[in-house]
């Protein structure tokens, strides 16, 4: 009967949080275009949205000249390829959504604060480099005239592999926590 109420409660924590989270990046992206409501305070000291597409743009073109590749930026968010095409990271590329569900699961699983960090960082760090993947990947088939595997568009191929990615990190993350939970029940199991 515990585990039911311990699970109905983790459910109720994690739709509360991830719809919090995403809502709040909305709100973040709505205040902060111009045409709309705009909050000039908000869009110079707190626009996480922008500064998320900044390092998705500073890592793409990083990744890029890694390979050989020379990039520049351009004013609304553009990065191409020097002498060739290039994309526009639009509000939807930042990935706040799938962000959104990480966070909202790692904070509403029972785990201690200093692990709980570090599943957090960590899980944002791979979601933000899948990202940064996604983007160069992009320039280089506009560039090199790839098609789009499957004819499936780069944001849904971002999603699955993203969604994939965080379940693999969510059972990594609960065998991780089954092994201590045994381990404290039974800390030397080799003596009955």
């Amino acid at each position: 009967m515990m585990k039911k109420k311990s699970f109905s409660k983790f459910v109720f924590k994690f739709i509360f949080l991830f719809l919090f989270l995403y809502y709040f990046f909305i709100s973040i992206i709505a205040v902060t275009a111009p045409g709309g409501y705009y909050l000039s305070f908000i869009d110079h000291y707190f626009n996480l949205i922008s500064w998320l597409k900044e390092s998705l743009i500073f890592g793409s073109g990083s990744l890029l000249k890694l390979f050989g590749y020379d990039t520049y930026t351009l004013d609304n968010f553009i990065i191409r390829l020097s002498g060739g095409k290039g994309v526009r990271i639009a509000h939807d590329c930042a990935g706040h959504g799938i962000i959104s569900f990480w966070a909202a699961y790692v904070i509403s699983i029972d785990l201690h604060i200093k692990p709980k960090l570090f599943w957090l960082i960590a899980g944002l760090f791979v979601l933000w480099f899948i990202n940064v993947l996604r983007i160069s990947l992009l320039i280089l088939a506009l560039n090199l005239n790839w098609p789009m595997p499957l004819g499936v568009d780069h944001h849904t191929w971002f999603n699955i592999i993203s969604y994939l990615f965080i379940f693999a990190m969510i059972l990594l993350l609960e065998r991780k926590m089954n092994k201590t939970e045994a381990s404290i029940i039974n800390p030397n199991p080799t003596k009955q």
